[in-house]
């Protein structure tokens, strides 16, 4: 049985190579994955939620060039290694774009960057600021591959630091749908009778209001926040795991190797999670794919309500909201540039759903 168990993995990881647009999505999840967690490692702007602003330098078109001042932090806080990579620099040293500087005696004179033609403000200060080095350390050319936001913060930064939001909301939505569903579908499937009337009726009444609807009511009642938009758009997904586990079940409960496992006396519980639950999980993966695209688009609108990750935190949904009016101002890159990121992503999850149904089914 263990053999024949392996062969069928075996064949179905086989099927799933040989599905390009599933493999090809499947590395597009991995990257977006990695990026999360690396955000701050990779990204221009390293300080906690990349939110380094340079206003003389708003809206500039990607691969804007400026020279930047780094004035160091007279705050210093005590960060460890761990915390600076995934957490992002607390008290960020402070940038300042500059258009020329010259440096006389112990003073160092320098003309803040300013477009339009404008002349920018002169401003002197103390070389005693700076450790004893080279100034040219301290001046350097400042690439924007992304150009920057209407607040002047590196776009790429932030779409980078992003990804967190819509990939992490995704997996803990999705735990949370198959905790709730699993349970509830397996036990109204499984015993039937006023079980069954009663499990689906509370699904009925939850899936009579809308998605958006609740979520935002949930997360009035919680409050703004962070978790609180991860907690809210998974206690609106469960439903759909819940239909399906439960159709699922009633389809399988009557199969002859479920009445030889009650014959042989287990228990209720084991019947269902090791018989029962390992033979209807295809359906559940395609489910929880399309769930947590889903997730995305849902934490998307709530951030462009401005119910969901509150500023100064990245959010692709956030971004789009900031810079939706950018599109007719001649600037829709500001706007486009997070919306082909939520919409590559959702299309990977669902791409990678079908290629794992496909790979998964027994009957192809």
């Amino acid at each position: 049985m263990g053999s024949r168990s392996n062969s069928l993995k075996h064949l179905a990881l086989q099927k799933f190579k040989r599905n390009f647009w599933g493999v090809l999505s499947f590395f597009v999840v991995l990257l977006v994955g990695f990026i999360s967690i690396f955000a701050y490692a990779l990204a221009p702007d390293k300080s906690q939620h990349a939110n380094q602003m340079h206003l003389a330098i708003h809206s500039k078109k990607p691969g804007f060039k400026v020279a930047m001042l780094t004035i160091p932090s007279k705050s210093k806080t005590e960060q460890t290694a761990f915390n600076r990579v995934f957490f992002g620099i607390k008290n960020a040293e402070t940038e300042v774009p500059i258009s020329h500087f010259s440096v006389k005696d112990t003073v160092l004179t320098y003309v803040e960057y300013a477009s339009d033609g404008l002349q920018g403000v002169e401003k002197s200060i103390s070389l005693g600021l700076f450790p004893k080095a080279s100034i040219d350390q301290f001046i350097k050319e400042k690439t924007f591959l992304f150009g920057t936001d209407k607040y002047g913060r590196d776009l790429l930064s932030r779409v980078l630091v992003g990804a967190r939001i819509s990939f992490s909301i995704g997996f803990i939505a999705v735990f949370i749908s198959l905790v709730i569903g699993v349970f509830m579908g397996s036990i109204a499937g499984y015993f039937g009778g006023k079980i069954d009337a009663f499990i689906m009726w509370i699904i009925n009444v939850t899936w009579s209001i809308p998605t958006l609807l609740l979520v935002i009511a949930i997360t009035l009642a919680l409050g703004k926040g962070f978790w609180q938009v991860f907690i809210a758009v998974g206690l609106t997904m469960w439903v759909e795991v819940a239909r399906v586990v439960r159709g699922q079940m009633m389809s399988v409960k009557e199969m002859q190797y479920v009445t030889a496992a009650r014959a042989l006396g287990f228990s209720n519980f084991r019947i269902i999670t090791k018989h029962i639950l390992p033979n209807i999980m295809a359906p559940v993966i395609v489910i929880s794919a399309a769930n947590f695209a889903a997730a995305i688009l849902i934490e998307s609108g709530l951030s462009f309500l401005g119910i969901g990750a509150q500023p100064p935190m990245a959010s692709w949904g956030a971004m789009i909201k900031d810079h939706y009016n950018y599109i007719i101002l001649g600037k829709p890159y500001l706007a486009i540039i997070p919306g082909l990121c939520i919409m590559g992503l959702v299309m990977a999850f669902m791409l990678m759903g079908n290629a794992l149904r496909d790979a998964l089914d027994v009957k192809g």
